[in-house]
């Protein structure tokens, strides 16, 4: 399962603009693990203030898009659609690493490997790169919650 565009992706995530971090997804093996593409803009807001002259991708982002790959590939593996009455949260992150700046005109690229699953609770290897070279890597733990009841 390959090549999800921009409209599917959305169909996949609740976020939206400014916040969305996947544009298109690039690979999939539900159940194992899902490659998707960010496509760093100099229009987007966060670089007005970081840094203003040297515009960086915050770290935070590149952990956002980190979990909305894996949202993606939970979805993608139960074959279902997010519901109305439930979400994905990003529930921790640990082994943060980041190697390298990510900057205007660059393609993050994101592969998120399933390492683990126990009932609602995901945790996922994750890697961002560019061009080949890592820029950072993180454990992801995702879990569901029925809204209501967080």
């Amino acid at each position: 399962m390959a090549d999800f565009e921009a409209s599917d992706v959305l169909s996949l995530l609740p976020q939206r603009y400014p916040v969305i971090m996947i544009d298109r997804v690039l690979a999939c093996e539900p159940g194992k693990r899902l490659v998707a593409l960010k496509n760093v803009s100099n229009n987007e807001p966060q670089f007005l203030g970081h840094f203003p002259g040297r515009p960086i991708m915050p770290g935070v982002l590149i952990l956002e898009a980190m979990a909305q790959a894996s949202g993606i590939l939970v979805f993608l593996t139960r074959g279902q659609q997010p519901s109305d009455n439930a979400i994905y949260f990003l529930a921790g992150i640990d082994n943060a690493r980041f190697k390298r700046p990510v900057l205007p005109g660059d393609q993050l690229e994101l592969e998120s490997t399933v390492i683990a699953r126990k009932r609602t609770i995901w945790k996922f290897r994750c890697v961002a790169r560019v061009a080949g070279a890592v820029c950072a890597e993180a454990e992801v733990l995702c879990t569901e919650r029925l809204l209501g009841q967080e």
